[in-house]
């Protein structure tokens, strides 16, 4: 199977470049659990696997666990004998019935292997864990519960692991302190909470529901900084003048006290208004954020911000509309500030200083984009008058900045921008830093969201030992399991992608037969792919084009007809309609109604 280690043994061949050989041994399995939909006969019974595998799994009649026909389940390899067609399994879990909508929720998780609930004994032991703060813990930490305090989140969720304070100091300048849930204070190292956080190593955000990396008593209670409630954090505080330039910085444990818990919406309509709750310390700290995004964006950070799909979703997960979330200037004001915490810390820890050696630590690192992509993307903008520059790396992100804020409100806004995107690096955690290209941030770390991701678990760890003035920690074994968070991180964002494809296409369901204008985001040799209005995207399959034989050209973007050159590229506009869906594979099909311009 695709991802099984193996022992090759080649062939003696005259090509000098093309080895051949053949597989005799297996010697680690890539995967041996996979989900499916169970089918029974009178005598056994299949597991046929959701995605791209070209095997059913045999399943004995006792070796069900309970699974009927047309059910959703989990079933594991057992044996694969040398003569079989199909290895044999047994069912480990029964998901639900198909087609329900915590089944296939459940079952997208367990597709890339990501758990659905905790195990019992982990929930107890984080229901063991006290929401009292004792009298000498406070005594140790540098209390900020007399300064105002507050959070903003969206308006739906539950963990809230930043919290911001504002006050005036006697010199003119402005102290910001950006309060981070104690997460390590609760979890600690060698227990069975912490061994099953670095193990998820990331909240996993589903459409309808997260799944978090913490029990809910800690993610949701006891760390979550909730208003009213005193709670222990770890801080990084900046003094700052009026034109948000950095004078003083300090790192430290503290106890807050959140004054008010805002919604994005909330915080967005003060600023715009100038009205409400706290307005003052909104207004400073916006204006402070926007100088702050200024100079970053001077010193060469590329402003990605993608426009992301929502659904409405009723009480049974149904998807009843669509809509699109934008990052206002309140998403913007709390970004900028964990922005700079990240890079502080990450500075304070890594920057080479006199008398200073730098020590392990887990660094957030973007690699450059690759030449190769970046000039294939420059030549398929210029189709539509757009071009960047390729001459230095700050000429790349200023003329990337000038075009993403060309494109707004286009109509290829979208498709320009996931092209942009597609020639970027992906970021990734490791202890051995290269920089931040898409922040262009030399150092950079992730500080201030510990409830949800365990490479801020560590940071907060090796923080707290540094400043205590402890000896640096084992590269080794922070770079395992900087690996481990990046796969963890991969595989949560494709379990995402796929709970929201699986919303699309149950969504345009109720739309087959309807008429739609869309834009080719996607050439392949087996389709195009069409992004309609609402940025639901479904494929024309290439055997639907009947009138020519069509070509691939990987170059540029299309699909050309051998004999009357009709070509589809990237970026032209067609009318389709909706044909068919398939939800169990999570693919929406188009035909073919006409061909813009």
């Amino acid at each position: 199977m695709a991802g099984d280690k193996v022992s090759v043994r080649l062939f003696a061949t005259r090509k000098k470049h093309d080895l051949e050989g053949e597989i005799i041994e297996i010697i680690e399995r890539a995967k041996s659990v996979f989900v499916g939909t169970v089918q029974t006969s009178r005598n056994f019974a299949f597991l046929i696997p959701s995605g791209k595998v070209g095997f059913d799994i045999f399943i004995p009649l006792d070796k069900l666990n309970g699974a009927k026909n047309g059910q959703k389940a989990i079933a594991e390899i057992v044996e694969w004998p040398p003569n079989a067609r199909s290895p044999f399994g047994q069912i480990k879990e029964v998901l639900g019935d198909a087609g329900n909508n915590d089944t296939e929720m459940h079952a997208i998780l367990a597709e890339f292997e990501l758990p659905h609930k905790f195990p019992e004994n982990v929930d107890k032991a984080a229901e063991k864990i006290p929401l009292e703060i004792p009298e000498e813990e406070i005594k140790k930490r540098r209390d900020f519960r007399g300064v105002t305090t507050f959070t903003i989140d969206p308006h739906d969720a539950k963990d809230f692991d930043d919290a911001l304070s504002l006050r005036k100091l006697g010199n003119g300048h402005w102290e910001v302190g950006v309060h981070i849930a104690d997460v390590t204070h609760y979890v600690t190292p060698n227990t069975i909470i912490e061994d099953e956080a670095q193990s998820r190593a990331t909240s996993v955000y589903l459409v309808d529901r997260v799944v978090p990396m913490l029990p809910e008593r800690l993610s949701n209670g006891v760390c979550s900084l909730r208003p009213n409630e005193d709670k222990l954090c770890f801080s990084a505080v900046f003094e700052l003048t009026e034109h948000a330039d950095l004078v003083n910085e300090w790192f430290g444990k503290t106890i807050i006290h959140s004054n008010r818990r805002f919604a994005y919406e909330e915080a967005q309509q003060v600023i715009e208004t100038g009205q409400g709750d706290l307005s003052a310390e909104i207004l400073t700290l916006n204006d402070l954020a926007n100088q702050l995004r200024d100079k970053r964006f001077k010193d060469g950070s590329i402003a990605f911000e993608r426009v992301e799909i929502k659904f409405e979703i009723d009480e049974k997960g149904k998807p009843i509309s669509v809509y699109f979330k934008e990052a206002k200037e309140s998403n913007k004001l709390i970004e900028e500030f964990m922005l700079l915490a990240n890079k502080r810390v990450a500075e304070f820890v890594g920057k080479k200083g006199e008398n200073k050696t730098p020590k392990t630590f887990v660094y957030r690192i973007h690699d450059k984009p690759d030449p190769d992509k970046l000039s294939t993307f420059n030549t398929f903008i210029q189709r539509f008058g757009y071009g960047i520059q390729l001459t230095t790396s700050k000429a790349i992100s200023s003329s990337l900045n000038n075009l993403l804020s060309n494109v707004k409100g286009r109509k290829e806004q979208n498709l320009v921008e996931t092209l942009a995107i597609r020639t970027m690096a992906k970021a990734a955690y490791s202890t051995r830093n290269i920089g931040h290209y898409g922040l262009s941030f030399e150092y950079y770390s992730h500080f201030t969201s510990p409830i949800r991701r365990y490479p801020d678990m560590m940071v907060h760890r090796l923080l707290e030992k540094y400043l205590a003035g402890g000896r640096s920690a084992n590269e080794q074994k922070y770079e395992e399991l900087c690996k481990h968070s990046s796969d963890m991180e991969t595989r949560a964002a494709n379990a995402e992608r796929a709970s929201i494809k699986y919303k699309q296409v149950e969504f345009m369901q109720e739309h087959i037969g309807q008429i739609y204008p869309g834009v080719i985001s996607g050439v392949t040799d087996w389709g195009i792919f069409v992004e309609l209005e609402n940025k639901i995207e479904g494929m024309i399959p290439i055997r639907e084009l009947d009138d020519d034989f069509y070509i691939f050209d990987e170059k540029n973007y299309s699909l050309v007809g051998r004999h009357s050159h009709k070509t589809y590229q990237l970026g032209d506009e067609l009318t389709v309609k909706i044909w068919r869906t398939n939800l169990e594979k999570k693919q929406l099909d188009f035909q073919l109604v006409s061909k813009g311009n």
